[in-house]
């Protein structure tokens, strides 16, 4: 009987070189692909470099210039961009402390045991998330009416004066922070009660084991533990309060003296209503730089927790 060695065996081609199947699949890959890299050049590369561009330039009787740095100047020394930085502010110091607040009370009464229908209540307290933008603001509109809204009919029957929600400055701020707050709530609580639902019960076990109370245990147990998810709610919130359009454009129109106007109205209002183009690039840059920048720090804070 033959005996077969190796030796005898037919050799194995050669597999192909990295380079060469690399080569080999690129025409394939890029039929691929290549539909969606055209659409990403021409509808977010080209249209971001144009912009930034656009932002060093003026139109003069349908002419472009250069100017330089002039419109970020401009920014500089403009009331109406700077009342509109001040709105952000007063909506991210008030508003978002707030609403995390409630988020946070809300997320622990929804991740109670002892509720019933969690479900349902978990639903209910999301669905404003989910509404459309404009309806919610339209509604916000109606309700807030001087003459004939619901709440003025309420606090006319608990005896108290009609409020001009909508056309003083001051109450105009309190109507698109109660708006935002009573949206946003419902959304920042679910990511809470998710961030809950991820802490082990043998957590609250060893706690009440130990006598803390139930306040301390939230206060030093699992608030901690909760804190990169807080983080994320505050900081997604803060990025949301400087991308501000839909609500106080369609609530106040921005108004009125200026008072709920955010960057993002302000930069409609002198792109679209105004046509001048090249302020209204310079305004979307800066407010991408305050957006880039908050970004950094939860880049930098989330970094600072993982060290811990």
């Amino acid at each position: 009987m033959a005996v077969h060695t190796t030796l005898d065996r037919p050799a194995a081609p050669a597999r192909a070189p990295a380079a060469a199947r690399r080569r080999r699949r690129g025409p394939t890959a890029w039929i691929f692909a290549g539909p969606a890299a055209v659409l990403f050049v021409l509808f977010f590369a080209y249209p971001l470099g144009a912009s930034f561009l656009q932002s060093f330039t003026t139109e003069d009787a349908g002419a472009t210039h250069w100017v330089g740095l002039d419109q970020y100047r401009r920014m500089a020394e403009d009331p109406a961009f700077l009342e509109s930085l001040f709105n952000t502010g007063v909506i991210l110091v008030v508003q978002v402390p707030v609403m995390i607040g409630l988020a946070l009370v809300l997320a622990v009464l929804l991740n109670q045991s002892w509720l019933r229908f969690r479900g349902t209540w978990r639903a209910i307290y999301f669905l404003p998330a989910v509404t459309t933008l404009v309806a919610y603001a339209v509604v916000f509109q109606v309700l807030l009416k001087t003459d004939g809204g619901l709440v003025n009919q309420i606090l006319g029957a608990a005896g108290i004066g009609q409020v001009d929600w909508l056309n003083s400055p001051t109450w105009a701020r309190v109507s698109l922070i109660a708006s935002l707050t009573w949206r946003w709530t419902g959304y920042n609580a679910v990511i809470l009660l998710a961030g809950l639902q991820s802490i082990g019960k043998e957590q609250y076990e060893a706690a009440a084991i130990d006598g803390a109370t139930t306040f301390s245990t939230y206060a030093r147990v699992i608030l901690p533990q909760l804190r990169p998810v807080v983080l994320f709610c505050v900081i997604t919130s803060t990025i949301g309060t400087l991308q501000l359009f839909d609500e106080n454009y369609v609530l106040t129109r921005g108004g009125p003296d200026d008072a709920t106007l955010t960057p993002v109205v302000y930069l409609y209002k002198v792109g679209f209503q105004q046509l001048d183009f090249g302020y209204a690039a310079a305004i979307a840059w800066v407010v991408v730089a305050l957006i880039a920048a908050i970004s950094a720090l939860q880049y930098v804070a989330f970094g600072r927790e993982r060290r811990r």
